[in-house]
């Protein structure tokens, strides 16, 4: 997906385009030879990978025998909604595409379910504590990409700021709250963040305490987006080492739904979470 842009107009206007190629029952090598285009475009398009131009949705318009302008003009302005850069893309030189591709569903969603194994999530970390995750992380970084980086992690978190924020559900395992990402200094300021989180209930979070043993999640982290448009199904996200990998695809979104429920349910409750997390700061050495 190109860098910088809007990537849930990008697969509404996706995602109808092909309705319409359907509809007019014409494949892609066709469209593509009525609009005397390359034969790869029209794939190109409908598969995210090129940015659709205003005058090229109105070539596919004409081609999909679409009368109505008012229909044509909403095509036209999805398309130039889809093509306006994010505050992210000035950051493109530091970021995986995938991540940015993150950053620009976390601006649209309504709801953001999280699950994390080992860390704090992104959305929560405080300034130290992301940098402490950056510095100690899989890449060798300079302290210029470190920094630039940082400024991204925290930049995001303003999503949480919003007057229609998502709705943001937490659960984590025990064992972030007693991994010292940074000193007991750090993970003392990073729990009473998520104290505070808690406390203010536009978040809900939840711990699954060791005792659980097995479950759903320790295969790994995962994040799932929802939202509120018609028709836009769900995003699953997650990362591994080798890079990051997103899922949209109904039936294997339907598998992370799944297990965010299951953790759940296995999870201490918000309140009882919230205790945990008291106990933990108390029990680090220090201050």
């Amino acid at each position: 997906m190109p860098a910088g842009n809007n990537p849930v107009r990008r697969r509404q206007l996706t995602a109808e385009l092909k309705r319409l190629r359907d509809l007019a029952g014409l494949t892609q090598e066709e469209v593509a030879s009525r609009a005397d285009w390359h034969h790869t475009k029209v794939f190109r398009i409908e598969s995210g990978r090129t940015a659709p131009h205003p005058n090229d949705v109105r070539v596919l318009a004409t081609v999909y025998g679409l009368k109505d302008e008012e229909q044509i003009q909403a095509l036209i302005q999805l398309a130039k909604d889809s093509r306006k850069r994010g505050w992210w893309y000035s950051y493109r030189d530091v970021l995986p595409s995938r991540y940015e591709f993150l950053i620009g569903l976390e601006q649209e969603a309504a709801s953001i379910r999280t699950f994390e194994l080992a860390v704090v999530p992104g959305l929560l970390q405080t300034e130290d504590y992301a940098r402490a995750l950056i510095r100690g992380g899989p890449l060798e970084l300079g302290p210029d990409e470190i920094q630039r980086r940082l400024e991204v992690r925290l930049t995001r978190q303003q999503v949480l700021a919003k007057e229609d924020r998502p709705q943001f559900w937490v659960i984590i395992d025990e064992a972030v709250l007693h991994r010292l990402v940074g000193g007991p200094d750090v993970m003392r300021d990073q729990l009473d963040r998520l104290i505070t989180a808690s406390a203010e209930g536009r978040t809900t979070i939840q711990i699954v305490p060791y005792t659980v043993g097995a479950h759903p999640g320790t295969i790994g982290s995962f994040i799932v987006l929802g939202f509120a448009e018609p028709g836009e199904i769900d995003v699953v996200y997650t990362e591994t080492i080798g890079g990051s990998l997103s899922v949209d695809k109904p039936d294997e979104v339907r598998h992370f739904t799944t297990a965010f429920d299951h953790l759940r349910a296995v999870a201490l409750s918000p309140d009882d979470s919230n205790a945990m997390l008291i106990a933990a700061r108390r029990a680090l050495p220090g201050k």
